[in-house]
């Protein structure tokens, strides 16, 4: 899947984006040979069959080299080093996000129509009919209004971290949490949203299931039952949803990163569509495949864990 998912990116890369503008606009103008001769050597040239151009893709990425970009420079030198920046936002904000919504949906399920659900449900139907980039900027408006109101920067939202900041490790760990605060906010909600409403709904599917009530007739404490039993069950089905929402948070993720500039895949994969760079939209596709496949196997085990069904087929 992560080898179709690449390269169908490719193809359709190598179809429609036009490295060759790049040189062609620039001032001096190079020589019609040196134009030639630069995109030969990047295996973006137009005139040469796409076949062949594939060819001699996929050949370098069986050896783990993605090849170069537009501008010249290593592919793989530029994923290593934003690949850790995305990783580390859609982490926090998948962790973040899921257990808030998981926790808030299961007891809003045993609250059903009082005060929590009601409030739970008017929050997650808000958060759901906004999208993930116009959260970001709300996030971004109210810390300035909260910054102006304390005196002081308590949220930054610009960067990964603040240009020329010196300081020890806990100084630097500081900075960089700080900076993170609304990006992962950003992503965690409307996680929270979508989980939230769903577990719910699992929750109450199994709320008055017989096992729950023969649990409690055994003995257990009803908050025993419901966390031992209802809340293990009702969450199956919830971790088989996390899948199919992952690729969503992918998508936020790079509305997300462009947003408050931080240099992850995301916002790489807009910046190489805008630069014709073909090598490097087909490697963050072959990374956001992998992510989705390393979720799914994640989802996996957890299924396995929840269910004893699973462990012993």
């Amino acid at each position: 899947m992560i080898f179709l998912a690449s390269s169908f990116a490719y193809l359709l890369a190598a179809t429609t984006l036009d490295p060759r503008s790049n040189f062609e606009q620039l001032q001096p103008k190079p020589s019609q040979e040196a134009i030639e001769r630069e995109l030969d050597k990047l295996n973006l040239n137009d005139n040469t069959p796409l076949a062949q151009r594939y060819a001699t893709w996929v050949s370098g990425v069986a050896r783990g080299d993605f090849g170069q970009t537009v501008q010249g420079g290593s592919v793989n030198e530029n994923v290593a080093r934003k690949a850790g920046v995305t990783l580390r936002l859609i982490v926090a904000g998948t962790i973040i996000g899921c257990t808030v919504g998981v926790a808030m949906g299961a007891y809003a399920a045993v609250r059903q129509y009082r005060g929590f659900d009601r409030v739970s449900t008017f929050l997650a139907f808000f958060v759901l009919a906004i999208p993930t980039v116009v959260i970001a900027v709300i996030l971004q408006v109210l810390a300035v209004q909260v910054n102006e109101w304390v005196g002081f920067t308590l949220f930054q939202y610009g960067g990964e971290y603040t240009a020329g900041f010196e300081g020890g490790f806990w100084a630097t760990f500081g900075n960089r949490v700080q900076h993170a605060i609304l990006p992962t906010a950003t992503l965690a909600l409307s996680l929270f949203a979508a989980f939230s409403r769903y577990q719910r709904n699992m929750m109450l599917d199994v709320l008055g299931a017989d096992f729950v009530r023969t649990a409690m007739a055994k003995g257990l404490t009803r908050r025993a039952a419901l966390f031992k039993h209802a809340l293990r069950t009702a969450m199956i089905p919830t971790i088989t949803y996390f899948t199919f929402t992952f690729g969503i948070l992918l998508a936020g993720a790079t509305f997300t990163e462009k947003i408050y500039g931080w240099h992850g895949m995301g916002a790489w994969v807009v910046d190489s569509i805008v630069t014709n760079d073909v090598n490097a939209v087909a490697a963050v596709t072959c990374f956001m495949a992998f992510c989705v496949m390393a979720a799914s196997f994640f989802s996996d085990i957890l299924y396995a864990w929840l269910d004893p069904r699973v462990r012993v087929s």
